[in-house]
């Protein structure tokens, strides 16, 4: 059992649960407002120090601790078991692929942020023009549930490596995860508070996202996002949104349908479906329709949600009543279930489920339904797939299953990554960018543009020598600016 601290008699305090249980796996304190700004106060002055210390410096240590992720990743994956009920080897997956990311921040750091010469300019050529990107210095991080390893590490692994301190608020589903992550980190970084968790509830969230930080990256649903755009609006705090998503995979006619039906079954029923990135949707070309829709079939009646089963309970019990509703909702409009159906959902488990003749306009189709569901929908082409594929308020990520045009189908799917015979596959890896569009939010963690996301650019300009073209003073005479249109026409006038 993990837990934060030991209580005092005046601490508020919450259980975190096995969700396939019940039983409490943590005790952890409920954080005040006062509490929560006393750390990021104790952050702000641990992140001068860390700033100071250099990319190579930090690279180490960053280093060190992906050593301990993989050396305790048994221990680690235990306690995810524990607390988001997901099987062993789905979270020793996440654990693998943090540690992925961040031994690629820990060497990628300097080449992206550190300081560089870049062209002044023919008009500006007496200057001598640098960039380099400088720290923020206190990063908040307010994690989700359903992988709270590999989602948060994006923030925090990123923002640790371009220099900033992190105060995290772990998903009160999981806060003993996120108590283990900043408890490994300490054993490699020493004291210093670099890397604090803050434990609670949606009030200790709303503390952090007013308590000052300089920069606050949430994922969630995209309700609650907004709520926390509010809260940080009060004191102009800038925000990365990793919201919700209803991704839709396309298969086209000429695609290998066992690969694709098996990439749909994983990719929706998966973490027991509850995945941002998931598979939720699925356009095939009619050609291959049937085809495909029986091998999906043939994959998905042999799966089973249960203690030791490939899919684990449902983390969040609210969730089991949006999950009936929309396969309610599907088969009162003229929906098919080929696997699963309305006995699907149990208590704290829900078996997979295939539907199929699901009118566009359900809530199956519409909503995020974060469970082991897939609607399979049969098109003309996918000129059509696409249309109804890009016809959401969300935009995260996609999948295409096609020999010939996949890259181009790929291009035309309005989301913030797509893979190209696969499903999930841009989420590991390191140097490409991870967020998304519309309702599922804004900005980018991992690559290059997740580090930029948790500095500031900072711009430099050094006078070489005295301009012969005298324009930023007062003492400048009317051949300076004959000259300086004299050249404006010979560089930029020509047709």
């Amino acid at each position: 059992m993990t837990v934060t601290e030991p209580a005092a008699a005046t601490e508020q305090t919450f259980d975190s649960l096995n969700p396939a249980t019940g039983d409490v796996v943590g005790r952890h304190r409920i954080w005040t407002d006062a509490e929560v700004n006393e750390a990021v106060q104790r952050a702000r002055k641990a992140a001068a120090w860390w700033a100071e210390l250099g990319f190579a410096d930090r690279g180490r240590v960053l280093r060190a601790w992906r050593s301990v992720l993989i050396r305790r990743s048994a221990e680690l994956a235990e306690l995810m078991h524990q607390e988001n009920g997901k099987p062993h080897a789905d979270a020793m997956i996440e654990i693998v692929l943090a540690a992925d990311h961040l031994d690629w921040a820990s060497k990628h750091a300097k080449k992206t942020l550190g300081q560089r010469r870049v062209s002044s300019g023919m008009l500006m050529i007496n200057q001598s023009a640098t960039l380099e990107y400088q720290p923020l210095g206190v990063v908040g991080v307010i994690g989700p549930w359903n992988y709270p390893v590999f989602t948060p590490a994006g923030s925090i692994v990123y923002a640790l490596a371009a220099g900033n301190a992190v105060v995290f608020k772990p998903s009160e589903y999981t806060p003993g995860v996120g108590q283990w992550l900043a408890d490994s980190f300490r054993e490699v970084a020493g004291d210093l508070p670099l890397f604090q968790v803050v434990t609670g509830l949606g009030a200790t969230g709303a503390a952090l996202c007013r308590s000052g930080v300089d920069k606050l990256a949430f994922t969630g649903s995209a309700a609650t996002g907004k709520k926390v755009m509010m809260a940080c609006a009060e004191t102009l705090t800038p925000v990365i949104i990793e919201a919700g998503g209803k991704d839709a995979l396309l298969v086209d006619e000429d695609a290998n349908l066992d690969a694709a039906a098996d990439a749909a079954v994983w990719g929706g029923m998966s973490n027991a479906g509850q995945t941002c990135v998931g598979v939720e949707r699925v356009y095939v070309h009619e050609r291959v329709y049937d085809t495909f829709v029986d091998k999906v079939v043939g994959l998905a009646k042999d799966l089973k949600a249960g203690d030791g089963e490939p899919i684990g309970p449902i983390t969040m019990p609210s969730q089991l009543n949006i999950i009936r509703r929309h396969i309610a909702d599907a088969i009162e409009h003229g929906g098919r279930a080929l696997v699963g159906g309305l006995d699907a959902v149990g208590d704290r488990y829900v078996q997979p489920t295939v539907l199929v003749d699901v009118p566009e306009e359900s809530a199956a189709v519409r909503e995020e339904t974060f469970g082991p569901t897939l609607t399979i929908a049969k098109v003309p082409d996918m000129d059509e797939a696409l249309k109804r594929a890009n016809t959401t308020s969300y935009g995260l990520g996609g999948a295409v299953f096609s020999r010939a045009r996949g890259l181009e189908l790929a291009r035309r799917m309005r989301s913030g990554m797509t893979s190209v015979n696969g499903v999930i596959t841009f989420a590991g890896v390191p140097s490409l960018p991870f967020g998304g569009v519309g309702d599922s939010g804004f900005g980018r963690i991992h690559g290059p543009d997740g580090l930029r996301e948790f500095a500031r650019p900072k711009a430099i300009t050094r006078q070489r020598f005295a301009s012969p073209v005298r324009t930023t003073t007062f003492t400048r005479r009317a051949s300076d600016d004959r000259q300086l249109l004299r050249l404006a026409r010979m560089l930029y006038g020509r047709r």
